[in-house]
């Protein structure tokens, strides 16, 4: 700890290690596994009924977590979107490369020292899987440019992707939604602006619909992979469960917004397991892929459920950074691991790219060294290794744009049992056990000051090595009574 960068950049050879049970498998004579990524957007911790919800059922999820690996201290890489999406695709922290809140418009992303786009030099998961023979593909929410009046964006295959299909926050082929407006009148578009970038086929779907587009090209892709013998690599990222929230009429009762939101949950899990079918029915599929579910950030205040945690998007507290994680394949888990709980191994999105490099058996290239670390045995449950340095977090610039909460401390960082969060200046700090006291609800730091000081030089020295954004004077527009989407 006393040199917390050198550790956070793990070298080269680390990752090498890690390729052992990848390469026995390629010994056995296995192919290349397959991957699908579903990365769903502002849900909860404790949103799917394996994770604890009593008030909404998601039986597809269930069904994965039944016959895999459910991990309980999981964390995104930043509580809320465009950052949590540009680690879980490069295994960096997003501050490397100035994504550090939601991607708008070209002014407030200026105004919020936030990039306009994530630099295409960035080291994608997907442009390495492809150069070693996979077939990649993006089906769902991007958010990493080409939003808004952000029209010249990179496109998503620019990225290392054969294909695309995407939201209103990114470029290429796309879906946008309409919201019909429950009282009989013409439903309305939602494109914030996307339908006038040009740059790729816009077709329109009413909004409960949007997911299904996203599951029938991700699975017309995962066929065609199969009939080229590729093994694929699949991001499956709905932009559900975000707001706005229009499931089905017949499905919004009361029409609160829990309820609503509880809907368009449900109807996801519906959507989301026809795919989960399809491969499970396949013995070529089923017994070499693996799927993986998470969330990119906490859930809006007032919608989904951070279970037993503090917290929601956009706070450093444990609702807004913690992610249930499901991750499912019968023929590459370990056998006696089917329907159990991980609750010890502490990790996050940064070190999926390297743990999945590691069970393809892909060596990463020269040259890139990853932020996160390689855990090829904990996420097939043959063990319960957790990160051996700390996880870094700084909030976004938007202070309390999304929450309505001023004065949210600006930095985080997990290690081991503890979690310490302080501003950038190092004052206010607070200390949680999280083993004793996982909704963070007794400051210890006054009884553990050496720790509490420990990990305050780690983030500060963190911090500072990374590019600054301007969330120590940005005043979000929402405080002057605009409307965010994120």
């Amino acid at each position: 700890m006393r040199r917390p960068l050198a550790m956070v950049l793990l070298p080269f050879a680390v990752c090498l290690l890690a390729l052992a049970s990848s390469a026995r498998a390629a010994a056995a004579g296995r192919p290349p596994p397959n991957v699908v990524m579903v990365f769903i957007d502002d849900m909860g911790w404790g949103d799917f009924s394996c994770f604890g919800n009593t008030a909404a059922r998601t039986p597809n999820i269930d069904r994965l977590a039944a016959e895999g690996v459910r991990f309980g201290q999981f964390y995104v890489a930043s509580p809320i979107c465009s950052p949590s999406r540009a680690a879980i695709s490069t295994g960096q922290y997003p501050q490397r490369w100035r994504i550090t809140s939601y991607l708008n418009n070209r002014a407030d992303n200026e105004a919020r020292g936030v990039a306009q786009w994530l630099d295409p030099r960035a080291p994608m998961l997907a442009r390495i899987l492809r150069d070693a023979g996979y077939a990649t593909g993006h089906f769902g929410k991007w958010h990493l440019g080409g939003q808004r009046d952000v029209g010249e964006a990179p496109l998503i295959t620019e990225y290392g992707f054969d294909a695309s299909l995407t939201n209103f926050e990114g470029l290429g082929p796309r879906v946008l939604p309409l919201l019909d407006a429950r009282d009989g009148s013409p439903p309305r578009r939602h494109a914030l602006g996307s339908d006038t970038l040009g740059r790729g086929e816009i077709t329109w779907a009413d909004r409960d619909e949007v997911t299904t587009r996203f599951v029938d090209a991700a699975l017309g892709f995962i066929r065609k992979a199969g009939a080229t013998g590729k093994p694929f690599y699949v991001n499956l990222w709905p932009d559900d469960v975000h707001s706005p929230f229009f499931p089905p009429a017949a499905r919004r009762g009361d029409g609160a917004k829990r309820t609503l939101y509880h809907a368009v949950l449900e109807r996801m899990d519906t959507q989301l397991g026809v795919l989960f079918d399809e491969i499970r029915r396949s013995p070529e599929l089923r017994d070499n892929t693996l799927v993986l579910v998470c969330s990119d950030n906490g859930p809006e205040d007032g919608a989904g459920s951070a279970g037993p945690f503090r917290g929601s998007k956009a706070m450093l507290y444990e609702g807004g950074i913690r992610s249930p994680l499901v991750v499912w394949g019968p023929g590459l888990l370990a056998k006696d691991r089917a329907g159990t709980w991980n609750r010890t191994s502490v990790f996050g999105t940064i070190d999926l790219a390297p743990t999945l490099l590691a069970v393809a058996g892909v060596r990463p290239p020269a040259g890139v060294t990853f932020d996160g670390e390689a855990l090829p045995r904990t996420l097939l449950g043959s063990g319960e290794d957790s990160r051996r340095t700390p996880l870094f977090f700084r909030r976004p610039p938007d202070r309390g744009s999304f929450s309505g909460v001023a004065n949210l401390p600006d930095l985080a960082v997990r290690h081991g049992r503890w979690k310490l969060m302080c501003e950038y200046d190092g004052s206010r700090a607070e200390l949680y056990d999280l083993e004793a006291d996982p909704g963070e609800t007794r400051d210890v730091a006054a009884q553990h000051p050496a720790e509490a000081a420990r990990l305050k030089a780690a983030v500060l020295e963190w911090h500072r090595a990374m590019p600054p954004d301007n969330g120590a004077t940005y005043r979000p527009a929402a405080a002057k009574g605009k409307k965010k989407q994120g």
